[in-house]
């Protein structure tokens, strides 16, 4: 018996990476999963990875027709949902002093803006005693140079889901904030060079890089009942960098 037995699940941002590790994971406990990306050719590679019970929807959560699409054909296949995983987002360093106005309008239109609205159009699918998680960023608890839209744009779910859960209690909806750390994925790999890879691994107790199966499995936790009894949460999974 899986932990996600008959759930219907949507993660935004699902083609690669941890969100990615996330879906092939929530399948093999029992859930369809709803994936989103922006390029056809990803979502389209994405599904043949994850093999069944998944449905790839083309579209951008910073836009707001296409995360309409996104629940009209939840609604039209399954009806209604029973977990979120608002993972969609991005960012680059640019330090204080040299941010324009387009760094900061991608970066809290995709992250804050898209996560907030990919949250409230999902609501009227959602059954109560669903579960709703945020992909958040240990840059919004660390001081991270160069990176400070980026954390900006994360720190806010954490106020969110402490106010959402309140506003969402009557239905018993839990809303978590996931929050990785340094992982492997092929987004780090067109960021950062060999040299700030090893800078980043070297703030890591155990001296290795996340993977995403790592993460998928706390996703998973806070997926699923397992973690019934968390809400409003922030789950940290940076192997403990922030914590020194």
């Amino acid at each position: 018996m899986g932990k996600l037995d008959g759930k219907v699940a949507v993660i935004t941002g699902g083609t690669t990476g941890m969100a990615l590790a996330g879906a092939k994971l929530f399948v093999d406990e029992g859930a369809h999963v709803f994936i989103t990306g922006r390029r056809q050719e990803a979502l389209d590679e994405a599904v043949k990875q994850i093999g069944r019970n998944v449905t790839g929807v083309q579209g951008d959560a910073a836009d707001l027709d296409d995360l309409d699409r996104l629940y009209d054909t939840v609604k039209r296949e399954k009806g209604s949902l029973d977990v979120l995983w608002a993972s969609a987002g991005g960012g680059e360093p640019a330090p204080l002093g040299e941010i324009t106005e387009a760094q900061f309008d991608t970066w809290f239109g995709l992250n804050a803006r898209g996560t907030l609205f990919t949250v409230q159009k999902a609501l009227p699918l959602f059954n109560d005693g669903g579960s709703i998680l945020m992909t958040g960023s240990n840059a919004s608890l660390g001081a991270f140079p160069g990176w400070s839209v980026y954390a900006g744009s994360k720190a806010v779910q954490q106020a969110w889901a402490r106010i959402w859960l309140n506003e969402l209690k009557d239905r018993r909806i839990r809303v978590n904030v996931l929050t990785p750390g340094q992982v492997a994925t092929a987004k780090q790999e067109e960021l950062f060079d060999e040299a700030t890879k090893r800078q980043f691994e070297s703030l890591i107790p155990r001296g290795q890089m996340g993977r995403p199966d790592e993460i998928a499995t706390a996703a998973l936790f806070l997926a699923s009942d397992d973690s019934s009894y968390v809400n409003g949460m922030e789950l940290v999974a940076d192997g403990g960098t922030t914590a020194l």
